[in-house]
């Protein structure tokens, strides 16, 4: 063998290899291929964003790929019709149907109920994605007015206010672009010296630094096969620990103690932000159903996520914020029973999702047919 030829071969190889690599961290163009996606094409897109571990079992995986999750939903492929009216529902992991499959969530039992207004039949799209945070949702709800709503119903709840969790969630922190654009766009201010807003080094806007999230979006198309076949996109198991009855005594709540709220304690700034986002469509905001438990410490708290004496003052400061804002606003919080909630304090039965839908359902025909 002609080890001259052999070198030659491997040093080219070299050279192609790392000018790949430095295309690649220059151009950065993963939020581009995350675009280019199978669902709507070869396979139907999904009815909610993907989220779950990579599994051959549910079909699914989360991605922190903003692209590739608009790209691999319904939404994507909807043409929207003149006899049209389209709700989009943002929100968390109540929302987005942990435990429920498709046609058991909120806005699948929406669509079931085949309401009209005024000649125009309602869809509801499912755009919530699982994890807390205000600043999460604001990164959606950027989005969708590249699809047409006539309106977004925006659920949320008090654990999305707190300012230590807007960045928390992995879909906001695997994001510092879009979350340093965000922050200049809507004028938020965030903690510089989050880690959330440090941007990948060079290195990591390599192939090789990428090499994670470019797999993650070879799966989440490979999971397109089964998807269409099963129309499964997570565990429905049945095994599963409850929402907690019984009660901790402790009542601080994110650090506060009672009994006030920190006057800059909640991210109201990222609630304006969202509704900015929203342009000139309507948004309903939703004040999401939590559990009141009846177990020991009841009286001290609600459930897990709260005590009394913060959300009681919660409900109230966001009724009159929104109020003053002339905003739209329902809040729903007490609506479900305490059995009525599966393996968290905010996830609820199909059921209870049959309640809300049904309460939700007649807040958006008065709002579309006023």
């Amino acid at each position: 063998m002609d080890m001259k030829f052999v070198r030659n071969v491997l040093l080219k190889a070299l050279a192609l290899f790392v000018a790949a690599n430095l295309i690649f961290a220059a151009w950065n163009p993963t939020g581009l291929l995350g675009s280019i996606s199978a669902y709507n094409l070869l396979f139907p897109g999904r009815e909610r964003f993907p989220f779950g571990e990579n599994s051959a079992v549910s079909y699914n995986l989360s991605l922190y790929n903003l692209s590739a999750m608009f790209a691999s939903h319904e939404i994507a492929g909807a043409v929207k019709t003149p006899g049209e009216y389209r709700v989009i529902l943002v929100g968390d992991s109540s929302v987005w149907g942990i435990l429920l499959r498709p046609e058991q969530t909120l806005a699948g039992q929406l669509n079931a109920a085949q309401l009209t207004c005024s000649g125009l039949h309602l869809r509801a799209f499912n755009l919530a994605y699982p994890t807390i945070s205000l600043t999460k949702d604001l990164m959606v709800l950027d989005q969708v007015n590249h699809y047409y709503p006539d309106l977004i119903v925006w659920l949320t709840t008090l654990e999305a206010f707190p300012r230590d969790k807007q960045l928390a969630s992995p879909i906001v922190a695997n994001n510092p672009a879009i979350l340093a654009d965000l922050a200049a766009r809507y004028k938020i201010q965030f903690d510089p010296n989050d880690p959330a807003l440090t941007r990948p080094d060079w290195w990591g806007r390599t192939l090789i630094g990428q090499r994670r999230p470019l797999a993650d979006l070879l799966r989440l198309q490979f999971y397109g096969v089964m998807w269409a076949a099963t129309g499964i996109d997570q565990e429905y198991s049945t095994d599963y620990d409850p929402a907690q009855r019984d009660q901790d005594s402790d009542v601080t709540f994110h650090g506060w103690k009672p009994s006030t709220i920190p006057p800059d304690g909640l991210a109201l700034d990222v609630l304006d932000a969202g509704m900015r986002a929203a342009g000139s469509t309507p948004v309903l905001l939703v004040n999401e159903p939590v559990m009141v438990s009846t177990g020991k410490n009841s009286d001290l708290r609600y459930n897990f996520y709260y005590p009394r004496w913060v959300y009681d003052q919660y409900r109230q400061l966001l009724a009159g914020y929104s109020q003053q804002k002339g905003w739209s606003y329902l809040d729903v919080w007490n609506l479900a029973a305490e059995n009525q909630f599966t393996n968290s304090a905010i996830h609820l039965t199909p059921a209870a999702e049959t309640l809300l839908a049904q309460r939700l359902g007649a807040a958006i025909l008065q709002q579309a047919c006023h």
